[in-house]
């Protein structure tokens, strides 16, 4: 706490590390199933009254891959297939435990990757 000299308040300063953040990064091949899945996330959240950011769009990340479609001869006809990772960011500012615990007894779809670091 400090005080202002000139208006001779008090001030209190806000340190944003103290501040508890839930980070949630989610990943799937398939944008709807991550849709759906970030939905139920969120839901869970707000049922247990937890102030949520998001969900962010993350980069689609695209890994393309070529291939020769005959193995000695014809280099010139050649196969190319890509793999797009689609991404979503959810933050859970001041999580309580029992947020926590309804998050990890969640069912999300097969194929569906979830990434959870504390802040």
């Amino acid at each position: 706490m400090t005080v202002d000299k000139k208006t001779n308040k008090k001030a209190i300063k806000k340190d944003a590390s103290n501040i508890e953040r839930l980070r949630i990064r989610v990943r799937a091949y398939e944008h709807k199933i991550l849709d759906v899945s970030v939905k139920q996330i969120i839901d869970t959240a707000f049922r247990y009254d937890a102030q949520v950011r998001g969900p962010v769009p993350l980069p689609t990340e695209i890994k393309k891959y070529t291939v020769n479609r005959s193995t000695f001869v014809n280099k010139d006809a050649r196969e190319q297939f890509e793999m797009r990772v689609h991404k979503r960011l959810i933050e859970i500012l001041h999580p309580t435990p029992k947020v926590i615990e309804a998050l990890t007894n969640i069912n999300l779809p097969s194929g569906v990757s979830i990434d959870v670091k504390m802040i």
